[in-house]
């Protein structure tokens, strides 16, 4: 994944917490009443996440001239 260990152990725990982002939305969708307004606020953490790993994993792959 990352060859830097400080960075390979942030993305780690961004994808988890995204992973646990994604699990509350989903148990949170599944309520009857659920509130709607935090439901947003966890998907949007959670794409701001996704970015942010997204960010990191291309900035550790070096640009190969062919």
């Amino acid at each position: 994944m990352a060859d830097n260990p400080e960075t390979a152990s942030k993305i780690k725990e961004l994808m988890e917490r995204h992973r646990q982002l994604d699990s509350d939305t989903e148990q949170l969708a599944l309520e009857p009443n659920y509130d709607q307004i935090k439901l947003q606020r966890l998907k949007k953490e959670k794409l701001v996440l996704k970015d942010h790993i997204a960010f990191m994993l291309a900035n550790e792959i070096p640009d190969i001239i062919a």
